[in-house]
């Protein structure tokens, strides 16, 4: 259960500032324990993991406590959050957003360096100039916080869109994602909640709210694919009676079942939009921190496929069963690609 709001933004946000500093005046003398730590280590490529992690770390916080710094500023600039709501502070925190987001990816990338390739399909010029002006539902593989980052970076900075995500309650310890993600239209879910329709009314609010700007993002697994989360899904369909889906489950040993009901409630609710497949293959395996430490992905490939489909090719005729039909085959089309194209386990770092 997370903290109240104001005892994470009274103790944690503060306490990632003085983080954030303690770092910036160590940063030469860890700089010096992780290189010397790395020397004597083994000798691939990726050796000098620590000193890698710990710039990466300094960006990061250092980007935080700016992040923070500028939502404090623009607080007290809207008469301490009084229009904050109003679509001038709307288009000033997503600009702090896409800040946040192109540093992170830059520093990510040149940290490690990580090389990302992002494959869509071509477009005429009307459907170039339809990807521009329709509202769009993102619907992507839940592959961990790297990827997350990418397609958010991709979706404000390649398609100039305002995403609206929907995502875990406990993203909102982290003090930046909290503050500027309760600013602006999100949903965050909870265990606690889910299965009893709040968030399925939430995800309609925020899908019909949508403009030719905006950009719904739904990860309809739910989760990171883990073997006990993949056979608990297949477990649910079959106790929903739908031994059809779980079957079809089986055959996609890359992701878990998606969930249906947030995805069929957001293309109900905006049928105008085009519906947006994504893929991430190379850094799946990169949950927590201590995959990060055991897994670093150094000079790697990280693979992305993007798929449109037009407003008038998403199924919104009544009847679930066709809609969640569809959904299924793309999500068998997704793990496939997904089998194609993962990098081989030797282009990522083993811990020593």
């Amino acid at each position: 259960m997370l903290p109240p709001r104001l005892i994470r933004r009274l103790l944690l946000a503060p306490l990632t500032i003085v983080i954030a500093i303690a770092l910036v005046v160590l940063f030469p003398l860890l700089a010096l324990v992780a290189a010397l730590v790395g020397l004597v280590g083994h000798s691939r490529p990726g050796r000098m993991r620590g000193l890698r992690l710990l710039w990466f770390a300094l960006v990061w916080l250092t980007a935080e406590t700016l992040t923070l710094v500028t939502c404090l500023g623009l607080w007290i600039a809207s008469g301490f959050g009084g229009r904050l709501r109003t679509e001038p502070y709307a288009s000033r925190h997503y600009a702090v957003l896409r800040w946040f987001a192109a540093l992170v990816y830059r520093a990510g990338t040149s940290a490690f360096g990580v090389r990302v390739e992002v494959a869509e399909p071509e477009l005429t010029a009307d459907e170039q100039a339809a990807r521009l002006t329709r509202p769009v539902i993102v619907l992507s593989r839940h592959a961990g916080p790297g990827d997350s980052v990418l397609l958010v970076h991709h979706l404000l900075t390649v398609y100039e869109r305002r995403p609206r995500v929907v995502m875990k309650a406990t993203l909102q310890l982290d003090p930046g994602v909290d503050v500027v993600a309760n600013r602006l239209p999100n949903v965050f879910i909870t265990r606690r909640k889910a299965g009893h329709g709040v968030f399925v009314e939430e995800i309609e609010r925020l899908a019909g709210g949508l403009d030719g700007h905006g950009a719904l993002v739904i990860f309809p697994e739910g989760g990171n694919w883990t073997p006990g989360r993949w056979r608990r899904g297949i477990q649910r369909l079959e106790r929903r009676g739908r031994r059809d889906l779980a079957d079809r489950a089986r055959e996609m040993p890359n992701l878990l079942p998606p969930r249906a009901g947030g995805v069929i409630a957001a293309i109900t609710a905006c049928p105008q939009a085009d519906v947006i497949f994504v893929a991430h293959a190379g850094l799946d395996r990169l949950v927590s921190v201590a995959d990060v430490w055991r897994c670093l992905p150094v000079n790697q490939l990280v693979r992305a496929q993007w798929w449109r489909v037009p407003a008038d090719e998403v199924p919104h005729t009544p009847g679930r069963e066709a809609q969640e039909k569809w959904l299924y085959d793309w999500w068998q089309r997704i793990d496939d690609w997904i089998t194609e194209n993962r990098p081989v386990p030797e282009t990522v770092l083993p811990a020593a």
